[in-house]
């Protein structure tokens, strides 16, 4: 790795007080070149306390914005600080911190300008419902044919990006889905992506808000949201 980049973890957490002290430690332990920020979404519980108490900078929204808006305010925070590459690592323990350095490789040897940690991708250990799995193989089959770059699990939580993502994320980010979206958001800017194997752990505490029930009807939401990304004009300028 290339010690000279100055390199942020962001670590999106909402009500994730039960958990975001183990996910700092590890990354401490695993991972202590980078800075470690918590974008708190607007927790009702002590998700805050425990971040600071852990010694990461925490930035507070004053309500939940979602995944999206608390993404995109941890890539305007690393912009603003002027970090070379930002790491997205979900608050809930899922992602292994081990395996952060593997997502850094391809962007300091200039492979890709955000690479994305998949479940599926190597030998597979995801241990999702079968209706979760179909969902996701239609999204990212459609995805890789919108956007003419393989991808394999367009949900994954883990991903890293360079100056060059960070910078256009400042500007744009979707709000709805934008795990899947800004795949399709990086290919109308002419960025390249490209996946990694990495492991997906069972939540220790919690539980995810896609439903076996919902999982259609998000699978459908998504989908939607992809075209309409697709087809809406640009959006001029990236900035500087």
């Amino acid at each position: 790795m290339n010690s000279n980049n100055k390199i942020l973890i962001i670590i999106p957490a909402y009500n994730e007080a039960k958990s975001i002290e183990i996910v700092i430690k590890g990354i401490r332990h695993h991972f202590s070149q980078g800075d470690i920020l918590v974008v708190n979404d607007g927790s009702t519980d002590r998700t805050s306390e425990k971040a600071r108490g852990s010694g990461a900078v925490v930035l507070d929204l004053p309500f939940n914005l979602g995944i999206g808006g608390a993404m995109q305010a941890g890539y305007r925070y690393a912009y603003e600080k002027g970090y070379d590459i930002a790491v997205q690592v979900d608050g809930d323990g899922q992602h292994d911190p081990k395996e952060i350095p593997k997502l850094i490789e391809v962007l300091e040897k200039k492979e890709a300008d955000m690479t994305i940690g998949s479940r599926f991708v190597g030998v597979p250990s995801y241990k999702g419902s079968v209706m979760r799995k179909v969902g996701i193989s239609i999204l990212a089959k459609t995805i890789s044919i919108i956007t003419g770059q393989k991808v394999t699990d367009p949900t994954s939580g883990f991903r890293a990006a360079n100056r060059r993502a960070i910078q256009l994320f400042t500007r744009h980010y979707p709000q709805d889905y934008p795990e899947p979206e800004v795949l399709v958001l990086l290919s109308q800017y002419g960025l390249k992506m490209k996946e990694v194997p990495a492991a997906l752990y069972q939540r220790e505490f919690g539980e995810s808000s896609i439903t076996k029930i919902r999982s259609i009807y998000y699978m459908i939401k998504v989908l939607l949201a992809i075209f309409v990304t697709r087809v809406r004009k640009k959006p001029q300028g990236m900035g500087g």
